[in-house]
């Protein structure tokens, strides 16, 4: 995947899916539930059980061309491992080793950051977007911040992006928003009940800001 076909699908989806669980075969579920209800754009935590494997099944039962990544990836090893499992973008919790070996490797690369100095190094290192994380603690206000000195950099806030906070991140120049536990709840442990509604909910809030 180029890094400009990651960006467009984030401006137009507006919304980036994040599974992680502690029972791989829920988690598989959950990822094929998603992309079926129309969240194109899915992260599996490498933090998650069997993440490798959720990714590697995944990608067999989606198709070259879905919008599949890894996320938590810490090292160069991750970054190897997911790409080899069928990743087609990783996702980092900041500038990790895993940044520069995911681009050497051919994957965009959301790279976590919250202050300017990180900012600047996830640029410098290759990031295609920024993942502004964890964003809940510091909220829009921060975003809007960052955009002064930073207005050509693609934001991703995600970190306690809940039905309430995902709009005003979108409103504030956000190219998209980040979600895991307000969208998945415990659906990839397992217990999948509310998930569609949810998926409804949050595909009809980024859907409004659009």
């Amino acid at each position: 995947m180029l890094p400009e076909e990651l960006l467009t699908a984030l401006r137009r989806q507006r919304l980036l899916a994040i599974v992680r669980g502690n029972d791989a075969d829920a988690a598989l579920d959950t990822v094929l539930t998603l992309v079926g209800r129309g969240v194109l754009i899915v992260e599996v935590s490498l933090s998650g059980a069997g993440a490798l494997g959720v990714i590697e099944k995944a990608r067999a039962a989606l198709g070259p061309d879905a919008l599949l990544g890894a996320g938590t990836v810490l090292t160069a090893q991750d970054a190897r491992d997911a790409a080899q499992a069928g990743a087609g973008f990783a996702v980092t919790p900041g500038v990790t080793p895993g940044v520069s070996e995911s681009r050497a490797l051919g994957m965009p690369v959301l790279a976590g950051a919250l202050t300017p100095t990180e900012v600047l190094s996830a640029r410098a290192e290759g990031a295609t977007a920024v993942k502004l994380f964890p964003a809940g603690s510091a909220g829009v206000e921060l975003l809007r911040a960052l955009r002064g000195p930073f207005p050509d950099v693609p934001f991703v806030p995600v970190g306690g992006v809940d039905t309430q906070a995902a709009r005003p991140y979108l409103a504030a120049g956000a190219l998209a928003v980040g979600v895991g536990g307000p969208l998945v709840g415990r659906a990839a442990d397992g217990d999948d009940s509310g998930l569609v509604e949810r998926i409804e909910t949050f595909r009809s809030l980024v859907g409004e800001a659009a």
